[in-house]
């Protein structure tokens, strides 16, 4: 009986003091993925990942913009950008974001109209400018 209650003692202290310890994790899920733009999901937050071609710090060109999807967010930054293709005359549109603003930049050129995503984290040290895309590109990137 001894024995015993001996073993489970140490077996206790040695499963309470482990030094490897399993983290639940939440999966990644890469959804679309244009050139190097991709949409990044980590559980309700979504990660837009962008190509930087004009930046205040040339060191990264990969930037990226985060949001939670409250209230189906991600649709309804589909559809914003989407609906902005087809607007007359194409106009900029500026969004908040927790801790960015984003101008999504519409120009109309001779083949097709294109976006950019114009950049400037909140408090203001930091503006930058995606490559341009265009309406079949944001499908892909959305899935669309």
């Amino acid at each position: 009986m001894k024995r015993i209650i001996t073993i489970a003692v140490l077996f206790l202290s040695f499963a309470s003091f482990a030094q490897i310890k399993v983290i639940a994790t939440v999966p990644v899920e890469k959804l679309g993925k244009v050139n190097n733009n991709y949409i990044q999901k980590i559980g309700d937050e979504y990660t837009v990942f962008y190509n930087c071609i004009q930046s205040d710090d040339e060191n990264n060109t990969l930037r990226k913009f985060t949001f939670k999807n409250i209230d189906n967010d991600y649709l309804s930054l589909y559809n914003i950008i989407a609906n902005g293709f087809t607007a007359t005359p194409l106009y900029d549109i500026k969004l908040e974001l927790p801790n960015n603003y984003v101008w999504l930049h519409y120009t109309a050129s001779v083949d097709k109209p294109t976006v950019q995503f114009m950049v400037s984290n909140k408090e203001g040290n930091s503006n930058n400018v995606s490559e341009a895309l265009t309406k079949d590109q944001v499908n892909k990137l959305f899935q669309k």
